[in-house]
């Protein structure tokens, strides 16, 4: 290209060259005066004067060509790499091989893992200059906010009866002569998020973020099933000293920490009634770091939280206290966690407790608690192993017992039912299979099984808001591809099946096909 530039200004310094020629052509072919002569044979003289210096010029410029050209070269072969000699060489109608050409050159050899890792990171990087060029998200403060989101669509088909089509946790016994499954699609659980800095606070960093969706629930008027209402998932505000942290929001379980990859999932967390405990929770903790070196540490985490139920509120306005919030005191947790290098990955393995007091009313108290376990553990290059598991009492505010937090032999609300904690144990784990930093592959199981003992102490258990479950279990197999940092396609099939406390069961297939776009 450089040099087609050089050569269109060689052509438009040969153009007035060529003009002075023909005028001396034409002087010549008339008579010549004696006054005129002098006259022309300066002009010859500027000519021949003007030519010396073209020709000079020229060859300068043939010399800049010549330097180019073998500069060029030694670019193309840094690119080819050991690939060059087999790889078709640029098209010889262009007297000057351009950088694209060199490009284009390499395009028929299919890029190694580490190749295609590399030009992750140089898209990654471009990502980011390009970010700080952009205009910024304008705030009522002069400090940054930074808008992001997941425009997430999901096709679904079901095959069976569960309790929420767009997101099925229970599989349900088939009523007679209903449909015996569904195909539909959604884009409910589409997220948005804002992050924002502030200024320092007693020598600590602030920061706030927050997350919506659109998983609220429906509008009642026609199509409202297609248009969701916004939900605020999670909002939190942190003052970060570096080794100690002070956050305060709404925020998953901190001593619960991980949930399987799924984008079949994202308005709950994958097997939230089968073995994952989870909720967005109000709630303040405080966590600390000891680094034993620049890979590896402890972090302890303790914290009080909204001692939630399965409580569903019975106004659209009006709020009233949940069995956990009746007993006008929080919710107590605490994890502790250890983070290192297992070969050359980042492993994590963690503990957790928890604890909260509930009351049902006419002196019915339950104490609700926990012990957790979790692991991240990478297995070589390609394989991860993750997971959770539980054992507890109450916990159907953590989706626990199959969201239910007791049995009862009648209406919990009415002063002569007997209650009793529901004791469970549970929980989820997952291999992660990851052959290309673009692919990845994801089978994991889970199951929440409350303990037969409780579920048979009344002939007819009931629970506070659901009927009561011997057992939920649920298993997926899903594929994810990322053909750009912000494009994702996921296909996931996942089997459900729940056991009613009489022993009845029901079983359900749920194939999902995800496409989103991250901003």
């Amino acid at each position: 290209m450089l040099g087609h530039e050089r050569q269109g200004c060689l052509r438009g310094r040969f153009v007035p060259v060529v003009w002075l020629c023909l005028c001396a052509l034409v002087r010549a072919q008339s008579p010549i005066s004696a006054s005129q002569a002098p006259d022309l044979r300066s002009q010859v003289e500027a000519l021949q004067s003007s030519l010396g210096d073209t020709r000079a010029e020229l060859e300068r410029s043939r010399q800049e060509v010549t330097e180019l050209r073998r500069r060029l070269e030694e670019l193309e072969a840094r690119i080819s790499g050991p690939a060059a000699t087999s790889a078709p060489q640029a098209s010889s109608s262009s007297a000057f091989p351009t950088l694209e050409d060199a490009l284009k050159a390499q395009q028929p050899a299919a890029p190694s893992g580490e190749a295609a890792a590399s030009q992750e990171r140089q898209e990654l990087l471009a990502a980011q200059v390009a970010e700080q060029s952009q205009t910024k998200v304008e705030s009522g403060s002069r400090y940054k906010v930074k808008l992001s989101g997941l425009i997430l669509m999901n096709t679904h088909f079901n095959n069976g009866a569960v309790d929420n089509t767009d997101l099925p946790g229970l599989a349900l016994p088939q009523t007679p002569g209903q449909p015996a499954g569904d195909f539909a699609a959604t884009l409910r659980q589409t997220v948005l998020g804002l992050e924002m800095t502030g200024p320092k606070l007693a020598g600590a960093s602030t920061a706030a973020d927050l997350q919506m969706d659109f998983f609220g629930g429906f509008p009642s008027y026609q199509y409202g099933v297609a248009s969701g209402l916004v939900r605020l998932r999670t909002a939190r505000a942190s003052l970060d000293w570096g080794n100690t942290k002070l956050v305060l929001g709404q925020d998953t379980p901190f001593f619960s920490p991980l949930s399987p990859t799924s984008y079949a999932s994202v308005g709950e967390p994958a097997f939230s009634w089968a073995g994952n405990q989870w909720v967005w929770t109000p709630q303040i903790r405080l966590e600390h770091t000891w680094a034993f070196s620049d890979s590896s540490g402890l972090t302890l985490t303790g914290g009080i939280l909204d001692p939630l139920t399965e409580y569903i509120p019975e106004d659209q306005f009006n709020r009233s206290p949940s069995a956990g919030e009746s007993s006008r005191q929080p919710a107590y947790a605490a994890h502790v966690a250890w983070k290192g290098k297992l070969g050359t990955q980042t492993a994590t393995v963690g503990a957790g407790t928890y604890y909260s007091r509930q009351s049902y009313g006419f002196g019915r108290n339950v104490d609700a608690w926990e012990g957790t376990t979790d692991l991240d553990l990478p297995l070589g290059r390609w394989f991860a192993f993750s997971g959770e598991f539980y054992r507890g009492r109450a916990l159907g505010g953590l989706g626990g017992g199959v969201w239910n937090s007791i049995v009862a032999n009648g209406d919990p609300d009415d002063a002569g039912t007997r209650i009793v904690g529901l004791n469970t144990v549970g929980g989820w784990s997952q291999v992660k299979i990851k052959p290309l930093p673009k692919l990845e592959f994801n089978v994991a199981a889970g199951t929440d099984n409350p303990l037969a003992s409780d579920l048979r102490i009344f002939p007819n258990p009931m629970g506070s808001e659901f009927p009561a479950f011997g057992r939920n279990q649920s298993l997926f197999a899903n594929s994810i591809y990322r053909p750009r940092s912000n494009l994702i396609l996921a296909l996931e099939y996942r089997r459900l099946r729940t056991y009613m406390a009489n022993d009845a069961k029901a079983s359900a297939d749920h194939i999902n096909l995800a496409f989103g776009v991250a901003f």
